[in-house]
């Protein structure tokens, strides 16, 4: 069944330079129940400016499904891991979704392992 309105989960973009690095912030994410899953996604051409420049590099997406409240915990956890100057980090709300899926998340990010 879908539910819809204010969920309070939030899907969390970041990226990583290697993939190496994209799973040491997805486990530790998962680990620290920061969030309930990672999705690691390879072969992400990155175009953008930096310090006046044009760069181009190849980086892994990561898609981390997590909650509002955790969301400053995460942030700092991926900065500490993260070996860029600037991460990137953009939470995007969760309106919707399977009420089962959004339920397993909220369980997972609150069991205690």
């Amino acid at each position: 069944m879908l539910k819809k309105g204010k969920t309070e989960k939030n899907v969390v973009f970041t990226t990583a330079p290697s993939l190496e690095e994209a799973e040491k912030i997805a486990r530790a994410a998962v680990g620290e129940k920061l969030a309930a899953c990672a999705s690691i996604l390879s072969g992400v051409k990155s175009v953008y400016s930096w310090k006046g420049e044009i760069c181009e590099d190849a980086e892994h997406m990561i898609i981390l499904k997590s909650s509002s409240a955790l969301l400053p915990a995460l942030e700092k956890k991926i900065k500490e891991l993260h070996p860029y100057e600037l991460p990137e980090f953009i939470s995007l709300p969760v309106d919707s979704g399977s009420e089962e899926y959004l339920k397993w998340i909220e369980d997972s990010l609150a069991a205690q392992g």
